[in-house]
């Protein structure tokens, strides 16, 4: 799937607006995204409509960092272009977590399972299950609580029960049609079962229920397991991102 610079740009927007940084400011079609240094996604620079010089955009991130004394990290979309890649190689960043954008229209009969419980609302319970599933450290919880609570899009908030007993989580944010899946995660003692494929079935009915005709999700490129899953679903890749990360 080729797609143009502004389809990219309205997944992209999507994607920020789904998983929010706590703090942003927007410099020469450059977003800087800070977030306390809870995952790259929400703590980097990304290109929305580039401009100017790179290398001042550079010279501002690594400032702007260095003052909440987090990394500089850039997330080089095709948005970004040729030229930040070759820059930042250059000034010693390192290339990390390749990672395939997948798209899907959504399937005509799904349905959410009765096994699968989706909230409009995260309680305390769904809240400590997923950042514990997410490899959440008790440090950063308070962080990622604030992030879960500034999400202004329609939102699920999903667990699967097995015997009564949470074994999976998910979250799905609707925005324009579309719904993005995010932190898809199943516990170890309950993986290879088919509960991951039955979450994101339900994940997906839920967003038909509030609109939704098509999907995106984020998955990295050495996840095979996962870009499996995703493709019994009838997703496919639509672009490809990467981090550059100062060693």
């Amino acid at each position: 799937m080729n797609l143009d610079d502004a389809a990219i740009r309205a997944l992209e927007e999507r994607a920020f607006n789904a998983w929010p940084a706590l703090r942003f400011a927007y410099c020469d079609g450059w977003l800087f995204r800070f977030s306390e240094g809870l995952t790259r996604r929400a703590n980097s620079v990304n290109a929305l409509a580039p401009a100017g010089s790179f290398l001042e955009t550079l010279d501002l991130a690594e400032a702007l960092y260095g003052r909440q004394r987090l990394p500089t990290i850039f997330r080089l979309s095709p948005l970004a272009g040729d030229e930040p890649d070759g820059v930042l190689h250059r000034a010693g960043y390192r290339y990390m977590d390749e990672t395939h954008v997948m798209t899907a229209a959504l399937g005509e009969d799904i349905r959410v399972d009765p096994d699968v419980e989706i909230k409009a609302q995260p309680s305390p319970a769904w809240s400590a299950g997923f950042a514990a599933a997410n490899g959440i450290s008790p440090a950063m919880r308070e962080v990622h609580d604030r992030m879960l609570a500034s999400i202004l899009m329609p939102t699920g908030y999903a667990t699967v029960f097995e015997a009564g007993k949470p074994v999976a989580y998910g979250l799905a944010v609707v925005e324009r049609g579309m719904v993005g899946l995010f932190d898809i995660v199943t516990v170890p003692e309950a993986r290879r079962r088919g509960i991951g494929r039955l979450l994101v079935k339900s994940l997906l009915a839920w967003a038909q229920t509030q609109g939704a005709s098509a999907s995106y999700l984020q998955v990295l490129g050495r996840n095979d397991a996962a870009r499996g899953l995703y493709g019994g679903f009838g997703f496919a890749e639509a672009y490809r991102y990467h981090y550059r990360l100062r060693v």
